[in-house]
């Protein structure tokens, strides 16, 4: 697992090795099976987690019961609800791991030990807040100004290994339309020679 996070982090900081044996002292490993849950609604969120293999998925659940999938963490991402790691308040979201995973674990504590062992680990943590919230904002532009098939398009272009790895059910739920209707957006798809 820790060889994973070596080989994401040397791409973006200067990784000395005195650096990275201190930094592997402020994760702990966690193993989840498919199905198993890291966070459920109304848990206070107590970690950030780099998601060394597998996938998961951060989602909501509405008074009716149906589920909204709001991100995905496939190898080499990182996954957590930022607003209750940050105010220590009861989460509105779950995490499921949707694969067997394997991950490793920053609490807050050390998260601001990592924070404070090297100014580059400070940067590439502001650069990832960053890349998290323009995603957020990608969405919702998507979900404001784009047809089913448009974010279906964008999502294949932008994520094909999430496409890859997820449900049908579970892409239909981040992209706000049915399976059903993500079902007859591939076939039209297909039917104009596209490989959705």
């Amino acid at each position: 697992m820790f060889d994973t996070l070596h080989t994401f982090l040397s791409s973006r900081i200067v990784l000395t090795d005195a650096l990275w044996e201190q930094i592997m002292t402020q994760f702990s490993p966690r193993l989840l099976r498919r199905g198993q849950f890291l966070l459920r609604a109304g848990e206070v969120c107590t970690s950030v987690a780099f998601v060394s293999r597998g996938c998961l998925r951060l989602f909501s659940t509405d008074p009716k019961g149906d589920e909204h999938n709001l991100q995905f963490a496939i190898d080499n991402w990182w996954i957590s609800d930022r607003d209750s790691f940050i105010s220590g308040r009861p989460s509105r979201y779950s995490i499921e791991a949707l694969e067997d995973s394997e991950l490793l674990l920053a609490d807050r504590e050390s998260a601001r030990n990592l924070r404070a062992l090297s100014g580059d680990l400070e940067r590439e943590g502001v650069r990832m807040i960053n890349r998290a919230r323009a995603a957020l904002e990608r969405r919702v532009e998507w979900m404001l100004s784009m047809s089913g098939e448009e974010r279906y398009l964008q999502m294949v272009d932008r994520y094909p290994d999430i496409v890859q790895r997820v449900s049908q059910r579970h892409i239909a739920s981040y992209l706000g339309i049915t399976p059903e209707s993500l079902s007859r957006i591939r076939r039209s798809l297909a039917g104009r020679g596209h490989r959705p």
